[in-house]
């Protein structure tokens, strides 16, 4: 059992995008490039990193990069405690099958950082519609379809026996409209997998953002916190008006967001949670909202396990 100062809390990469200072991508940078955004994560404080996808796909990186990262991780005094894989689903149409070779690897490569989680879900890409909103989340995207399901429920037990053989665990990110979009959705769906090395994700932020109906937050986490094994961390504003219909919704760092995050770690924690925080912030200074939400899990803990 961590204390609350080991505990893994990590600060998600997501937030300096996947474009290198020349416009190309960032896996083709040099490792100065990643240096220098490594550095910045932790002058904040982080001991932890959950390199995403969005950021550097490790899975896309040769073997000679893998260990100029490594390097330069190591350099930066930074570890890894999680890697997740963002709008990759494993049933995407076009690209699942690489998406699913994807988190193989990465299911590979993943003990060797000394990580313990490999994050995936059945999101994908943004629509261009949702690409011209201030916040992606105002417009439906992908909705999944109900005829991959039982594909997406076999390659999910594939890769948790992969996750097991490595010693590792596979955890799968609550997004609005797939398969684990609901709370009893996503536990339908876990029970369905049934296997010890797959849990959920509860990034309950990804509902309470929406503008729609929604059951209170409370409610939500009691059924879904019983099978987290990692924890993509975020919280937001959530307003709604019943005279004229409108909901709104915008960013907050943890302590001021609609969601009592104190006392659903607390909860978590007294049905058994142990797995990584993956602190996660949209817009204005993300990096430096991170970096707050870990001190506040901290103290949460601090005060939780005192």
């Amino acid at each position: 059992m961590y204390s609350a100062h080991t505990w893994p809390i990590s600060a998600n990469m997501l937030g300096f995008g996947n474009r290198g200072p020349d416009g190309g991508h960032i896996k083709d940078a040099p490792a100065a490039v990643w240096a220098s955004q490594l550095r910045q994560v932790r002058e904040l404080g982080f001991d932890y990193i959950d390199p995403t996808d969005a950021w550097v796909p490790l899975a896309a990186l040769t073997d000679g990069r893998v260990e100029e990262f490594r390097t330069v991780l190591r350099d930066e005094g930074l570890a890894i405690s999680s890697i997740s894989m963002t709008r990759s689903s494993v049933v995407d149409a076009a690209n699942g099958p690489q998406n699913l070779a994807d988190a193989h690897r990465l299911i590979d490569l993943a003990p060797s950082f000394g990580a313990t989680i490999v994050n995936t879900g059945f999101m994908q890409a943004v629509t261009a519609e949702q690409s011209e909103q201030v916040w992606f989340w105002l417009v439906e995207g992908h909705v999944d379809d109900p005829a991959l399901r039982d594909l997406a429920v076999e390659r999910i037990r594939e890769l948790g026996d992969h996750a097991r053989t490595n010693g590792i665990q596979l955890s799968l990110e609550m997004y609005e409209d797939t398969y684990i979009g609901t709370p009893d959705e996503a536990v339908g769906f876990i029970r369905d997998v049934d296997h010890d090395a797959v849990g959920l994700n509860p990034d309950l932020g990804n509902l309470i953002r929406l503008h729609r109906p929604m059951p209170h937050f409370s409610e939500m986490f009691a059924k879904v916190l019983p099978y987290a094994n990692f924890w993509h961390i975020k919280n937001y504003s959530r307003d709604y008006d019943p005279a004229t219909g409108a909901y709104s919704s915008a960013p907050l760092p943890l302590k001021y967001g609609y969601i009592n995050y104190r006392q659903m770690i607390r909860l978590a924690l007294e049905l058994g949670y142990s797995g990584p925080f993956c602190c996660e912030h949209y817009g204005s200074d993300s990096l430096g909202v991170c970096a707050e939400n870990r001190e506040y899990i901290q103290q949460v803990l601090s005060s939780a396990l005192a």
